[in-house]
């Protein structure tokens, strides 16, 4: 079967957007080559050195390339695709370079190609991450194992935002907490939560194959007692109250429904915000300081901020 490689040349702060884009086009894979990762440091122990080809990886920006079926349609589709893309703009989203190219590859070549990009890592203190196609040994006894396999359009959970979000987790949750995950995509924040013994998880996500992904790596890491997933847009149709309420997902949606998260926490409950890009930082903490958030601590990863915010 042939398919049509389309690639975006584009920034950081626009790869989760226009992921997203490409996904609700039908697209049936995404590689984000970034050139951060040639120079991240890396430790050996955990298994996650692999050898990195520089001439894969752009000099500057990031480039995005997802996978199209050749059909009498794809002309309309690219079109679609573009248009959504130039429309980031209006949300004051750097698109970079924003340069796009089509091309033609055989299936062989992007099944397997976003999987050399994917091994174990382990991103705080208690998480190591696997993918289900690797084989790994605990380092520590006390090591908390997340065995995911993302798909084809749903994060890895090595993404330097739900690594904060996980770290967050693992300060805020002590035990018996409700949880709330707001756009769970692949659930590895509510699998995290539920590892962390959380006594109930709702991981909630607006695009239904998001949902079926989520499900089958609840089930992959035997936690789907505590964790229940459902279709659902932000925190619509949510009964509180609830401890812990984290999202993983644009600045320009935390700031549409952060009272939302206010009036469904319990008094002194926490809100974990991530997917922010350094840009929106003040923008956000102000948001959320007026609402009536306390921030009790701002974390950051490369060029994203995560809040860890306190309702009084």
């Amino acid at each position: 079967m042939k398919w049509s490689e389309i690639s975006i040349h584009t920034t950081n702060e626009a790869v989760e957007p226009i992921s997203n884009i490409l996904h609700e086009a039908g697209a049936s894979g995404v590689v984000i080559e970034d050139p951060f990762e040639l120079t991240k440091e890396r430790e050996d122990m955990y298994g996650e050195i692999y050898q990195l080809n520089p001439d894969d990886f752009p000099t500057e920006g990031v480039i995005i390339k997802a996978y199209l079926p050749v059909n009498s349609f794809l002309g309309e589709t690219v079109d679609a695709i573009k248009e959504s893309i130039n429309n980031l703009l209006l949300f004051d989203i750097d698109l970079g370079l924003n340069n796009i190219s089509i091309s033609e590859v055989n299936e062989e070549e992007w099944a397997t190609a976003w999987k050399k990009y994917y091994n174990p890592v382990k991103i705080s203190e208690k998480f190591t991450i696997v993918p289900t196609w690797e084989t790994y040994e605990p380092v520590n006894t006390d090591e908390k194992i997340i065995e995911l396999d993302p798909g084809m359009a749903f994060g890895t959970g090595t993404h330097p935002t739900t690594v904060l979000c996980i770290q967050a987790l693992e300060d805020t949750i002590k035990g018996n907490e409700k949880v709330v995950d707001v756009g769970t995509g692949s659930g590895v924040l509510s699998i995290a939560a539920a590892m962390l013994d959380a006594k109930e998880v709702l991981a909630l996500d607006l695009d239904e194959v998001a949902v079926d992904a989520a499900k089958l790596n609840i089930k992959l890491n035997k936690v789907q007692n505590t964790v229940t997933v459902r279709q659902g847009n932000l925190l619509n149709g949510v009964e509180g109250p609830v401890d812990v309420v984290v999202a993983n997902i644009l600045a320009e949606v935390i700031l549409r429904f952060t009272d939302d998260v206010y009036n469904l926490l319990t008094p002194g409950g926490t809100f974990i915000s991530s997917g922010i890009i350094h840009t929106k930082k003040q923008e956000v903490k102000e948001n959320l300081e007026k609402v009536g958030f306390t921030i009790q601590e701002t974390m950051m990863m490369e060029d994203w901020v995560a809040f860890i915010a306190k309702k009084q």
